[in-house]
């Protein structure tokens, strides 16, 4: 499990990398994210889930091992953009391991499930699909592609769909090279006011 310390150290090491296929870095894109849910008035949980939501894509190659610091070698990541190679990189269950015990379920279950509710907002949402990101596009079918009727609904009859497609919304807006947002550590003290330790 991590701690509220080593999710900022892994933001301050590693957020400068490049969010796959877009104009952002990884923490710029954790920060737009959480900023958004905040803007809608969204509560600790929701807002510390935006911030979270892509976790995975700086925790995959850290393993078991996390070392005192998170470790000096974290290694290569996949590449800038997994999607051009094929690469489904599970980043929407890569980091629940590591925040189960820190955070709620239902905070655990928004990360879990903002790539589903892509699926399900191409399936619901005109003109959803059509603009997506080409690299979003990419990743959609390496997802499994866009719901049908039935898995539409299942979806959004599941708790917690709602607040997964409230952050998938704000993660789509959250590309912009030039936004500002409040610090890292505004969004780390929101995120202490949830944590369950």
């Amino acid at each position: 499990m991590l701690t509220l310390h080593d999710i900022e150290v892994l933001f301050l090491r590693r957020g400068h990398e490049q969010y796959s296929g877009e104009p952002v870095t990884q923490l710029q894109h954790a920060l737009q994210t959480a900023a958004l849910a905040q803007a809608d008035g969204a509560d600790d949980e929701l807002v510390t889930a935006a911030l979270l939501h892509d976790l995975g894509h700086l925790v995959h190659e850290l393993g078991n091992d996390l070392g005192d610091d998170l470790g000096d070698n974290l290694g290569d990541s996949l590449g800038d953009t997994p999607t051009l190679s094929g690469i489904d990189d599970l980043h929407q269950f890569i980091a629940l391991p590591f925040l189960r015990g820190l955070f709620s379920d239902r905070l655990l279950g928004a990360v879990q499930a903002h790539v589903d509710a892509k699926r399900y907002l191409c399936a619901t949402r005109a003109g959803y699909l059509a603009a997506l990101s080409a690299d979003s596009q990419r990743s959609l079918l390496l997802q499994g592609g866009v719901f049908d009727a039935a898995q539409a609904a299942d979806f959004i009859a599941r708790p917690g769909a709602a607040d997964a497609v409230r952050l998938r919304l704000w993660d789509d807006q959250a590309k912009s090279a030039d936004a500002l947002t409040p610090p890292l550590a505004h969004f780390i003290a929101r995120a202490s006011r949830c944590a369950l330790c």
